[in-house]
C-alpha cells in the first residue's frame, strides 16, 4: 500500500538537515524538544517537504478535541506488529511538528500522525492518508478555536472526496456529520460522555433527540449510523460479532474507547484485534499523562484535562474520596486565554475530596469551586499543596501548560 519511494531531492535533504540542526540547538538551549522550530525551518526551505516525507508511508491521521495523543500512541503500538512506525509521539501536532516527526521516518512503513483539529484538512491534502481516525469534537480554547459546528463543517468540506478510509465515532453527531461527506467510513461505537456540544443537529439546527445511547434529529432525519465496531464493557466487538478483551495499563473508560478505535484502525491494515490489543497493553503513560511519580516522598498521578469534556472524563477515573486532588489551571497561549470554560465543568463531582488549587489562574478556579459549594485551599506552589495534602496517593489534574509546569517540577 505504500506510496512513492523516490529518494528526497537535494533541496528536501537540505531542509531536513537544517531542521534537525535547528532542533538540536533548541534542545541544547533548554527550550524543549525542538520539533516545532525544526519543522518551521525545514518547511521554510522546502514548503512541499511534508508531502515529500510522507510519500513512501501508509499515513494514518488522528484528530479530535480529546484523546488524540493517546489514540495515536495506541495505533502506533498496534501497527508495529506489521512494520516500523514513525509518529509524532510527543504531541507536536501542527504542520511544523509533523514535519519534524516524519523527517525521522525514512525507514518506516507507517506514519501515525496526530493532527490539531484546525489543521486536519490541510495536512490530509499534503500527506494523502490511507486512513483518518476522528474521535470527538467539543468546545476548547474558546478565544481562538472555531465553534464546534464550524469546525465540523470545515472537516466535512475538507474530507469530501478523500480516498482515505475514515474511522469515525458513531456516537458523536458532529463527528458523524463531518465524516458523512466521505465515501468510505467505518463507524465505531466509542461512546460520548460529554454531550453539551451536541444537542442541536449539525445538519439543520434542529433539536437532537437522545433516547439512551441513540440519537437522531426529528426534523431532518439525520441520525446515528449503525456501527461495525463497538466498545462493550471491557471488550471490543468487531464486525463479525467477536468480543476481544481490552487489557490496558491506562485508566478509565475513555481509554477503552481509544483502544476500540485503535483496533478498528489496525484491522484496516491487517493487524488482528487480538494482536493489536495485546500490543496496546505495553503503553503505561503517554507524554507524561497517567504517570505516577514520587515527589516529596509522596505518590502523585499526573492527569491532563484541557476542556470540559476532558475534565469530565478525568473525574470518572480518579480514586474515590478521601483521595486528595490538586488542580492547576493556566491560561497561556497554548491553553487559550479564555477561562470561561471552567463554568461548564461540573466540579460538584469532586465533593468529598480534599482539594488544592494552584496555577496562573488559580483564583478563577477558586471562584468556580466556591460557587459549586466545595471546600478547597489555594496554594502558591505544588510543594505547598503536597505538604498540605492528607496521606495517600494524590491525583494531580492540570490543563496543558500547567501540566508541563508540573512535569518539570517533579522531574518527569
Amino acid at each position: 500500500m505504500a506510496g512513492n519511494t523516490e529518494p528526497l531531492s537535494p533541496r528536501a535533504k537540505l531542509a531536513v538537515t537544517a531542521g534537525k540542526a535547528a532542533a538540536a540547538v533548541s534542545r541544547a538551549a533548554g527550550r524543549g524538544s525542538g520539533s516545532v522550530i525544526g519543522g518551521r525551518v525545514a518547511l521554510k526551505l522546502d514548503p512541499d517537504l511534508l508531502a515529500r516525507l510522507a510519500g513512501h508511508l501508509d499515513v494514518i491521521l488522528v484528530s479530535a478535541t480529546n484523546g488524540k495523543t493517546t489514540t495515536t500512541r495506541l495505533i502506533a503500538e498496534a501497527l508495529r506488529a506489521s512494520g516500523p512506525v514513525v509518529s509524532n509521539a510527543l504531541g507536536a501536532n501542527m504542520p511544523a511538528g509533523i514535519t519534524s516527526a516524519l523527517a525521522g521516518g525514512s525507514d518506516a512503513k507507517y506514519g501515525v500522525i496526530e493532527v490539531d483539529e484546525k489543521y486536519l484538512a490541510g495536512v490530509a491534502r499534503d500527506v494523502t492518508p490511507k486512513a483518518i481516525a476522528l474521535l470527538n469534537l467539543s468546545r476548547d480554547q474558546l478565544d481562538r478555536a472555531a465553534e464546534t459546528r464550524m469546525l465540523a463543517e470545515h472537516w466535512r468540506e475538507g474530507l469530501s472526496g478523500s480516498k482515505a478510509l475514515i474511522i469515525a465515532n458513531a456516537d458523536d453527531p458532529l463527528i458523524v456529520w463531518a465524516a458523512s461527506s466521505s465515501a468510505n467510513v467505518v463507524w465505531v461505537a466509542a461512546g460520548q460522555e460529554w454531550k453539551d456540544d451536541a444537542w442541536s443537529c449539525p445538519s439543520c439546527g434542529g433539536v437532537m433527540q437522545r433516547p439512551g445511547e441513540d440519537w437522531f434529529c426529528g426534523e431532518c432525519g439525520f441520525r446515528r449510523p449503525t456501527p461495525s465496531w463497538a466498545l462493550s464493557g471491557d471488550h471490543v466487538l468487531d464486525p463479525h460479532g467477536s468480543a476481544w478483551p481490552i487489557k490496558l495499563q491506562l485508566p478509565g473508560r475513555a481509554n477503552k474507547a481509544n483502544a476500540t478505535t485503535s483496533a478498528a484502525v489496525a484491522a484496516a491494515f491487517g493487524v488482528p484485534p487480538q494482536v493489536a490489543l495485546e500490543r496496546m497493553f505495553s503503553v503505561q503513560a503517554v507524554a507524561g499523562r497517567y504517570d505516577v511519580v514520587t515527589f516529596m516522598e509522596r505518590e502523585l498521578r499526573l492527569l491532563l484535562a484541557k476542556n470540559p469534556a476532558g475534565w469530565l472524563e478525568t473525574f470518572s477515573l480518579i480514586d474515590p474520596p478521601p483521595t486528595p486532588v490538586i488542580m492547576s489551571v493556566n491560561a497561556r497561549g497554548a491553553d487559550g486565554t479564555d477561562t470561561s470554560w471552567l463554568w461548564d465543568v461540573d466540579y460538584t463531582r469532586l465533593a468529598g475530596h480534599p482539594l488544592f488549587v494552584l496555577g496562573d489562574r488559580k483564583l478563577d478556579l477558586a471562584v468556580r469551586l466556591e460557587v459549586a459549594g466545595l471546600d478547597f485551599q489555594v496554594c502558591e506552589s505544588l510543594d505547598e499543596a503536597v505538604q498540605l495534602a492528607p496521606p495517600g496517593r494524590i491525583e494531580v489534574i492540570a490543563n496543558y501548560t500547567a501540566f508541563q509546569d508540573l512535569r518539570r517540577r517533579v522531574g518527569n
